[in-house]
């Protein structure tokens, strides 16, 4: 074995090593039909005027920063049509509890003892979950500068008279103010459980939604749909990937071993590229992972046959490996930028769905022709360097030397 072909081969491991770590390390985020969660739509409804697209962006703002106060890990937050809005929960399972903080209008307002409003959660600066002096669960928050001064002006002017907060025209609590709070921090407190206290924070600290939205669709899926889902996936995918693998070492023998050891490696990269870039899998994306195994055997396949052809012109072995990579190369980059294309436009026009697909299918094509191109080749070199006799007759020419 050559010095040079040597430290290829070293570098191919520590890469395939580093790739494994980051795939162990790295657990991959599943999708809505994978892990199972909530599917949500929303449809803005009319108050005083027509829904504008200044209420939908809004809606949409504030439903994102609700739902990532929850720690959902990869929401689908999608407008839809004029005013309907989708939202999937990947991992959640508590429906109603999704539902109250993303579809709760969650405006806060704060009353003299006349009824009046004087300060609204739209002056919050912050709301969180606390707890009170007896340790029961509550809602601490903190006005902006301007919401500190009229609340400040609401506690002074109406010391020892009762006070509401109410919550999207419901009286949360009525208190007594007992003395001036001048600088904006305060709390709710009440008969709130755990969740409904957290709850409550997580509307408020996204803010009061533009508009009303009414729920027009609610599902949720469970975990062993999507259980059975990614089972039949990997069935489908382990039995068509044993049997590339099979046809490869029956048809090219010694070759195809090597494009077999190319494809696992191609296999752990990509994983490891998707777990490092917090890429979600979705059924579909599955779909993609093993179309792009495919178009990874077809460049060695591609790239085998043109060596043949090198050879059967009378060129020696490591010159027709050559020749075979340069010519192949082009045949695969060509059906590539093709399929790329096609997956941008599937990206950029797509649903969340369909994105995850495109996704998977433009990584794996990037990463079966580094596999192909790069290590394929340099494992293919490194053998014909260490028995050239015997590599020449398995692409049927005998006596062949480098």
């Amino acid at each position: 074995m050559r010095r040079g072909s040597a430290w290829r081969v070293g570098i191919i491991v520590v890469i395939t090593v580093i790739a494994g770590i980051l795939l162990y390390q790295t657990p991959m985020n599943l999708g809505l039909d994978l892990q199972g969660g909530v599917h949500v739509v929303l449809e803005a409804q009319d108050t005083d005027g027509s829904v504008t697209s200044d209420d939908m962006r809004g809606a949409l703002a504030v439903i994102e920063r609700r739902v990532n106060a929850l720690g959902v890990a990869e929401p689908v937050i999608q407008w839809q049509g004029d005013r309907r809005i989708i939202v999937e929960l990947p991992g959640v399972h508590d429906s109603q509890q999704a539902l109250d903080i993303i579809g709760r209008t969650a405006i806060l307002e704060f009353k003299d003892p006349f009824g009046n409003t004087v300060v609204t959660g739209a002056y919050l600066q912050t709301a969180r979950l606390g707890t009170d002096r007896f340790g029961r669960p509550s809602v601490d928050f903190e006005f902006n500068r301007e919401g500190a001064r009229l609340f400040g002006q609401l506690t002074t002017q109406y010391q020892g008279q009762v006070s509401e907060i109410v919550l999207d025209g419901e009286v949360l609590q009525r208190v007594t103010i007992q003395e001036p709070i001048l600088e904006g921090k305060a709390q709710i407190t009440g008969t709130f459980t755990h969740e409904d206290a957290r709850t409550l924070a997580v509307q408020l600290q996204g803010g009061s939604l533009p508009v009303p939205l009414r729920i027009i669709e609610n599902r949720t899926v469970g975990p062993s749909l999507g259980q059975d889902s990614i089972d039949s996936s990997m069935q489908a995918g382990l039995i068509g990937i044993i049997m590339v693998l099979m046809y490869m070492l029956f048809y090219y023998k010694l070759p195809g071993i090597i494009a077999d050891v190319s494809l696992g490696i191609y296999v752990v990269l990509l994983l490891a590229i998707l777990a490092g870039i917090n890429a979600t899998l979705t059924l579909p994306g599955l779909a993609g992972i093993i179309l792009s195994i495919g178009m990874a055997v077809d460049a060695n396949v591609i790239i085998f046959e043109r060596i043949k052809e090198e050879i059967n012109t009378g060129k020696r072995l490591r010159p027709a490996i050559e020749a075979g990579f340069t010519r192949g190369f082009r045949a695969i980059l060509d059906a590539n930028i093709t399929t790329l294309i096609t997956a941008g436009v599937l990206f950029y026009f797509g649903t969340s769905v369909v994105r995850g697909f495109a996704v998977t299918l433009s990584v794996g094509i990037l990463a079966s022709m580094f596999t192909a191109i790069v290590i394929t080749r340099v494992i293919l070199t490194t053998v014909v360097d260490m028995n050239p006799e015997k590599m020449a007759r398995y692409f049927a020419m005998r006596g062949v030397s480098r």
